[in-house]
Protein backbone atom coordinates (compact mmCIF):
# COMPACT_ATOMS: atom_id res chain seq x y z
CA UNK A 1 0.00 0.00 0.00
CA UNK A 2 2.93 2.10 0.81
CA UNK A 3 4.63 1.22 -2.42
CA UNK A 4 1.43 1.96 -4.48
CA UNK A 5 1.10 5.67 -2.64
CA UNK A 6 4.60 6.54 -3.67
CA UNK A 7 4.13 5.65 -7.23
CA UNK A 8 1.06 7.44 -7.10
CA UNK A 9 2.71 10.65 -5.72
CA UNK A 10 5.94 9.74 -8.16
CA UNK A 11 4.20 9.11 -11.11
CA UNK A 12 0.96 11.24 -11.03
CA UNK A 13 2.87 15.11 -11.60
CA UNK A 14 4.21 13.42 -14.44
CA UNK A 15 1.31 12.27 -15.94
CA UNK A 16 -0.22 15.08 -15.58
CA UNK A 17 2.52 16.75 -17.35
CA UNK A 18 2.60 14.54 -20.61
CA UNK A 19 -1.10 15.26 -20.49
CA UNK A 20 -0.64 19.02 -20.45
CA UNK A 21 1.54 18.73 -23.71
CA UNK A 22 -1.13 17.36 -25.83
CA UNK A 23 -3.84 20.09 -24.39
CA UNK A 24 -4.81 22.82 -26.17
CA UNK A 25 -6.02 24.46 -22.92
CA UNK A 26 -5.32 24.42 -19.81
CA UNK A 27 -6.21 26.76 -16.75
CA UNK A 28 -7.54 26.26 -13.55
CA UNK A 29 -9.13 23.00 -14.38
CA UNK A 30 -7.58 19.70 -13.33
CA UNK A 31 -7.23 18.32 -16.88
CA UNK A 32 -6.31 20.00 -20.19
CA UNK A 33 -9.11 20.79 -22.49
CA UNK A 34 -8.52 19.94 -26.25
CA UNK A 35 -5.88 17.90 -28.10
CA UNK A 36 -3.19 19.63 -30.19
CA UNK A 37 0.26 18.42 -31.47
CA UNK A 38 1.63 22.28 -32.07
CA UNK A 39 2.89 22.09 -28.74
CA UNK A 40 5.85 20.10 -29.59
CA UNK A 41 6.39 21.64 -32.24
CA UNK A 42 6.73 25.87 -31.36
CA UNK A 43 8.99 23.84 -28.73
CA UNK A 44 11.17 22.41 -31.84
CA UNK A 45 11.14 25.99 -33.30
CA UNK A 46 11.72 27.72 -30.42
CA UNK A 47 15.61 29.55 -31.28
CA UNK A 48 16.03 30.00 -26.97
CA UNK A 49 15.04 26.17 -26.89
CA UNK A 50 17.21 24.77 -29.72
CA UNK A 51 20.48 27.28 -28.37
CA UNK A 52 19.49 25.69 -24.53
CA UNK A 53 19.40 22.19 -25.82
CA UNK A 54 22.52 22.02 -27.58
CA UNK A 55 24.22 23.88 -25.19
CA UNK A 56 23.38 21.22 -22.78
CA UNK A 57 24.38 18.40 -24.89
CA UNK A 58 27.89 20.35 -25.29
CA UNK A 59 28.12 20.74 -21.55
CA UNK A 60 26.96 16.86 -21.12
CA UNK A 61 29.31 15.70 -23.41
CA UNK A 62 32.53 17.75 -22.24
CA UNK A 63 31.47 16.21 -18.95
CA UNK A 64 31.48 12.79 -19.47
CA UNK A 65 34.91 13.34 -21.30
CA UNK A 66 36.48 14.95 -18.25
CA UNK A 67 34.96 12.91 -15.70
CA UNK A 68 36.43 9.78 -17.12
CA UNK A 69 39.84 11.36 -17.83
CA UNK A 70 39.76 12.47 -14.42
CA UNK A 71 37.50 9.88 -12.68
CA UNK A 72 39.07 6.20 -13.83
CA UNK A 73 42.37 7.30 -12.31
CA UNK A 74 41.48 8.56 -9.06
CA UNK A 75 39.00 5.78 -8.30
CA UNK A 76 42.21 2.93 -9.23
CA UNK A 77 43.94 4.98 -6.98
CA UNK A 78 41.82 5.47 -3.75
CA UNK A 79 40.83 1.93 -4.13
CA UNK A 80 44.34 0.46 -4.16
CA UNK A 81 46.26 3.37 -1.92
CA UNK A 82 46.17 1.45 1.60
CA UNK A 83 47.22 4.45 3.19
CA UNK A 84 44.37 5.77 5.80
CA UNK A 85 44.63 9.20 4.35
CA UNK A 86 43.81 8.05 0.91
CA UNK A 87 40.81 6.47 2.69
CA UNK A 88 39.92 9.63 3.69
CA UNK A 89 39.68 11.65 0.75
CA UNK A 90 37.85 8.18 -1.07
CA UNK A 91 35.15 8.78 2.33
CA UNK A 92 35.12 12.67 1.72
CA UNK A 93 34.57 12.64 -2.32
CA UNK A 94 31.81 10.10 -1.60
CA UNK A 95 30.27 12.49 1.11
CA UNK A 96 30.62 15.41 -1.36
CA UNK A 97 27.26 15.60 -2.94
CA UNK A 98 25.92 15.79 0.25
CA UNK A 99 28.16 17.94 2.48
CA UNK A 100 28.27 20.74 -0.52
CA UNK A 101 25.09 20.82 -2.71
CA UNK A 102 25.41 22.07 -6.09
CA UNK A 103 23.59 25.71 -4.85
CA UNK A 104 26.71 26.16 -2.01
CA UNK A 105 29.10 25.13 -4.63
CA UNK A 106 27.67 27.53 -7.11
CA UNK A 107 27.98 30.31 -4.38
CA UNK A 108 31.52 29.85 -4.05
CA UNK A 109 32.07 30.26 -7.70
CA UNK A 110 30.05 33.19 -7.55
CA UNK A 111 32.10 35.02 -5.26
CA UNK A 112 35.76 33.25 -6.34
CA UNK A 113 34.88 33.76 -10.30
CA UNK A 114 33.26 37.31 -10.22
CA UNK A 115 36.08 39.08 -9.31
CA UNK A 116 38.94 40.87 -11.68
CA UNK A 117 41.65 38.08 -10.77
CA UNK A 118 39.48 35.68 -12.11
CA UNK A 119 36.40 36.78 -14.59
CA UNK A 120 35.13 34.00 -15.58
CA UNK A 121 31.34 33.66 -14.09
CA UNK A 122 29.18 33.22 -16.99
CA UNK A 123 31.45 31.42 -19.03
CA UNK A 124 30.48 27.79 -20.56
CA UNK A 125 34.01 26.31 -19.21
CA UNK A 126 32.73 27.49 -15.85
CA UNK A 127 29.86 25.87 -16.29
CA UNK A 128 31.38 22.66 -17.26
CA UNK A 129 33.63 22.66 -14.61
CA UNK A 130 30.50 22.83 -12.10
CA UNK A 131 28.90 19.79 -13.84
CA UNK A 132 32.38 18.08 -13.41
CA UNK A 133 32.83 18.81 -9.54
CA UNK A 134 28.76 18.16 -9.50
CA UNK A 135 28.90 14.42 -10.99
CA UNK A 136 32.56 12.89 -10.75
CA UNK A 137 31.31 11.44 -7.16
CA UNK A 138 29.10 9.74 -9.05
CA UNK A 139 31.40 8.17 -11.40
CA UNK A 140 34.18 7.44 -8.76
CA UNK A 141 32.01 5.53 -6.35
CA UNK A 142 30.39 2.92 -9.56
CA UNK A 143 33.94 2.60 -10.23
CA UNK A 144 35.38 2.18 -6.78
CA UNK A 145 32.53 -0.78 -6.05
CA UNK A 146 33.36 -2.86 -9.25
CA UNK A 147 37.12 -2.54 -7.88
CA UNK A 148 35.94 -3.97 -4.74
CA UNK A 149 34.38 -6.97 -6.31
CA UNK A 150 36.12 -7.44 -10.02
CA UNK A 151 39.65 -9.11 -8.50
CA UNK A 152 41.56 -6.54 -10.20
CA UNK A 153 44.60 -7.50 -7.96
CA UNK A 154 44.40 -11.19 -9.53
CA UNK A 155 44.74 -9.82 -13.26
CA UNK A 156 47.06 -7.38 -12.51
CA UNK A 157 49.90 -9.69 -10.59
CA UNK A 158 49.25 -12.02 -14.03
CA UNK A 159 50.21 -9.46 -16.21
CA UNK A 160 53.32 -8.55 -13.90
CA UNK A 161 54.06 -11.88 -14.11
CA UNK A 162 54.14 -11.66 -17.86
CA UNK A 163 56.47 -8.72 -17.68
CA UNK A 164 53.63 -5.97 -18.34
CA UNK A 165 54.52 -2.41 -17.05
CA UNK A 166 52.25 -0.35 -14.61
CA UNK A 167 51.20 1.93 -17.74
CA UNK A 168 50.51 -1.42 -19.70
CA UNK A 169 49.00 -3.43 -17.05
CA UNK A 170 46.62 -0.05 -16.30
CA UNK A 171 45.65 0.58 -19.79
CA UNK A 172 45.38 -3.08 -21.19
CA UNK A 173 43.91 -4.62 -18.22
CA UNK A 174 42.34 -2.08 -15.49
CA UNK A 175 40.57 0.24 -18.23
CA UNK A 176 39.01 -2.86 -20.46
CA UNK A 177 37.64 -4.11 -17.06
CA UNK A 178 35.78 -1.23 -15.70
CA UNK A 179 34.91 -0.59 -19.28
CA UNK A 180 30.99 -1.59 -18.09
CA UNK A 181 31.46 0.42 -15.33
CA UNK A 182 32.75 3.29 -16.90
CA UNK A 183 30.13 3.02 -19.12
CA UNK A 184 26.94 3.12 -16.64
CA UNK A 185 28.81 6.00 -14.43
CA UNK A 186 28.32 8.02 -18.24
CA UNK A 187 25.07 7.39 -18.78
CA UNK A 188 24.68 8.06 -14.97
CA UNK A 189 26.69 11.76 -15.46
CA UNK A 190 24.97 12.56 -18.58
CA UNK A 191 21.39 12.02 -16.90
CA UNK A 192 22.51 13.92 -14.01
CA UNK A 193 24.31 16.84 -16.29
CA UNK A 194 21.46 17.15 -18.75
CA UNK A 195 18.80 17.74 -15.53
CA UNK A 196 21.27 20.39 -13.74
CA UNK A 197 19.46 22.84 -12.54
CA UNK A 198 20.17 24.65 -9.12
CA UNK A 199 23.93 25.39 -9.84
CA UNK A 200 23.65 26.27 -14.01
CA UNK A 201 21.30 29.02 -12.95
CA UNK A 202 23.43 30.71 -11.27
CA UNK A 203 26.90 30.95 -12.86
CA UNK A 204 25.27 30.51 -16.59
CA UNK A 205 25.78 33.26 -18.68
CA UNK A 206 22.57 34.47 -21.09
CA UNK A 207 24.35 32.99 -24.25
CA UNK A 208 24.99 29.76 -22.40
CA UNK A 209 21.61 28.73 -20.45
CA UNK A 210 21.12 25.24 -20.60
CA UNK A 211 17.81 23.16 -21.26
CA UNK A 212 16.67 23.70 -17.66
CA UNK A 213 17.04 27.44 -16.93
CA UNK A 214 15.09 28.03 -20.40
CA UNK A 215 12.71 25.68 -19.26
CA UNK A 216 11.98 27.22 -16.16
CA UNK A 217 10.96 30.56 -17.74
CA UNK A 218 8.35 29.27 -20.33
CA UNK A 219 6.69 28.00 -17.32
CA UNK A 220 5.42 32.03 -17.17
CA UNK A 221 4.00 31.78 -20.54
CA UNK A 222 1.81 29.00 -22.22
CA UNK A 223 0.97 25.98 -19.48
CA UNK A 224 1.29 23.34 -22.90
CA UNK A 225 4.65 24.54 -24.02
CA UNK A 226 5.81 24.42 -20.96
CA UNK A 227 4.59 21.04 -20.06
CA UNK A 228 5.72 19.71 -23.65
CA UNK A 229 9.20 20.96 -23.04
CA UNK A 230 9.51 19.19 -19.49
CA UNK A 231 8.60 15.80 -21.40
CA UNK A 232 11.12 16.45 -23.47
CA UNK A 233 13.34 16.92 -21.05
CA UNK A 234 12.30 13.89 -18.65
CA UNK A 235 12.37 11.61 -21.41
CA UNK A 236 16.07 12.52 -21.83
CA UNK A 237 17.15 11.93 -18.67
CA UNK A 238 15.04 9.08 -18.44
CA UNK A 239 16.50 7.46 -21.21
CA UNK A 240 19.99 8.00 -19.88
CA UNK A 241 19.06 6.83 -16.39
CA UNK A 242 18.04 3.64 -18.30
CA UNK A 243 20.72 3.37 -20.10
CA UNK A 244 23.07 3.53 -16.96
CA UNK A 245 21.16 0.87 -14.86
CA UNK A 246 20.98 -1.38 -17.54
CA UNK A 247 24.58 -1.33 -18.99
CA UNK A 248 26.06 -4.76 -17.79
CA UNK A 249 27.69 -5.55 -15.00
CA UNK A 250 28.92 -8.52 -13.09
CA UNK A 251 31.33 -10.72 -11.17
CA UNK A 252 34.84 -11.60 -11.58
CA UNK A 253 34.29 -14.93 -13.41
CA UNK A 254 31.53 -13.23 -15.57
CA UNK A 255 33.61 -10.23 -16.58
CA UNK A 256 36.48 -12.40 -17.42
CA UNK A 257 34.45 -14.94 -19.60
CA UNK A 258 33.43 -11.71 -21.27
CA UNK A 259 37.15 -10.74 -21.70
Amino acid sequence: MILFLYLVYLLLPMALLFLGSFGEKWTNTLLPKGFTFHWYMDVAMDPSFQRAFFVSLLVALLTCAIVVLIGVPMAYGMERGKFKRTQFFTRLLQLMPIAAPPMVVAFGYIILFSSDAFPYLGTTWLLILGHVVSTLPYMVQTLIGDIRHLGLVQLEQAADSLGASFRQRFLHVVVPTLRHSILSGLFTVGALSIGEFQLSNLIAGFLNRTYPIVLLQSFYNASGFACSATVVLLLLSTVASLLGTGAPTGTFTERKKAL
